[in-house]
């Protein structure tokens, strides 16, 4: 089959900014994770794609406009999050986008940082057509963490449990054993990676003594806290 790439949707192009921006995700906080690609605006083929890679690394579309290079004049920039357009660990990537004399600019949503907002207004006031809604939903999933400390002023929580169908989580002697499967346990490792800390009490650690790491996939480990009410552990 033969694909039309003229008749292809702005959905359609931020469907592959968000498939980058996962590709950062884990390794970017306290930044959110963002993807970008840069398109064509007469063939609608895709010149360059980028993501956040790490906290303090060039955002999206910065990794976007190096790669394209002089290829990025007149193109259509498709971004999951409003560039920003402050100096922080790196330059405005507002002024990246004027310089690289991108035409348009889509995003998926308005940044709520009040540190970074704005990016969008001030691209409008340079002449640069701009658009926000693409894909608001999805956007807003992949965000989620980012969007949570933000606005809510507060972490996204995820709570892991794993027991029998009885509600057990050990045999009646207290003895713990493997409930889950190999694909469950390298999916929790998988949202180790992604999460900033990992929280038990004091008596898992006692009875399991666990690593609390994501050994079972390529990522980083989260920080390690531990209730313990009376600090009776040891160190």
């Amino acid at each position: 089959m033969n694909l039309d790439f003229k008749n292809l949707s702005d959905e359609f192009f931020m469907k592959i900014a968000i498939k980058e921006g996962y590709k950062g995700l884990g390794w970017t906080s306290p930044n959110p994770p963002v993807g970008a690609v840069l398109v064509d605006p007469l063939t609608k083929k895709v010149i360059a794609k980028g993501y956040h890679k790490k906290f303090g690394y060039p955002h999206a579309e910065v990794e976007a406009i190096n790669k394209a290079k002089e290829k990025a004049k007149g193109s259509i920039l498709f971004v999951t999050l409003e560039p920003c357009s402050h100096y922080g660990k790196t330059p405005p990537c507002t002024e990246k986008i004027i310089e690289a004399g991108i035409s348009k600019v889509v995003c998926g949503i308005r940044d709520p940082n009040p540190i970074a907002k704005g990016g969008l207004e001030y691209l409008k006031s340079k002449g640069i057509e701009v658009e926000v809604g693409i894909l608001e939903r999805e956007v807003k999933i992949l965000t989620r963490f980012f969007l949570s400390y933000i606005l809510r002023k507060r972490p996204w929580i995820i709570m892991k449990v794993a027991s029998s169908l009885d509600g057990r989580i050990a045999v009646s002697t207290g003895e713990s054993k493997w409930i889950t499967g190999e694909k469950a346990r390298k999916y929790v490792h998988k949202l180790r990676h992604i999460c900033d800390a990992i929280i038990v009490g004091k008596n898992t650690v006692l009875k399991d003594n666990p690593d609390l790491t994501c050994r079972l996939v390529k990522g980083k480990n989260p920080l390690r806290i531990v209730l313990d009410t009376y600090l009776s552990l040891e160190p």
